[in-house]
């Protein structure tokens, strides 16, 4: 049972299902999880849920984040417009990892409509798990930093 990291997880409307199936699953993998919402199939709009992860994430208490809506595209949007946070959407296992390796990112977005609830969890331990390289990736890291500094 993983106990290791402190997750925030939320959704939009079209993810809702999707969001409280894995919010379900990484419970019973034992991590510690914040779900964010959304609470409902009716209403919820994702660049609320993806700022409420983000916060968490930010804020320390939640280690990473991951966000869902239909695609992954408009939640991961939203949250990239937030200073401090390099969300990665990520379909399949090996961009989840490089997402972490490379760019050291910190929040996760994926697709209700693009992945399989088996995808999604092999996505997640597989980004969960990978550890960012720092070296020559710390230049492309502080180069990013720096856009959020002059805009």
């Amino acid at each position: 049972m993983q106990t290791q990291f402190s997750l925030a997880i939320g959704c939009d409307l079209a993810a809702y299902d999707f969001k409280n199936r894995i919010y379900e699953e990484l419970k019973k993998r034992g991590y510690n999880v914040a779900d964010v919402g959304c609470h409902s199939s009716q209403e919820g709009d994702y660049p609320v849920y993806a700022k409420k992860v983000a916060d968490l994430v930010l804020s320390g208490k939640a280690d990473k984040g991951i966000v869902i809506c239909g695609t992954g595209q408009g939640i991961c949007m939203a949250a990239n417009k937030i200073k401090g946070i390099r969300c990665a959407l990520c379909y399949d296992v090996f961009p989840a990892i490089m997402s972490r390796e490379h760019n050291n990112s910190n929040m996760l977005a994926t697709g209700a409509w693009m992945v399989t609830f088996e995808k999604a969890m092999d996505i997640i331990e597989a980004w969960l798990f990978a550890k960012y390289a720092p070296g020559r990736h710390d230049v492309r890291i502080n180069q990013m930093k720096e856009f959020e500094e002059t805009r």
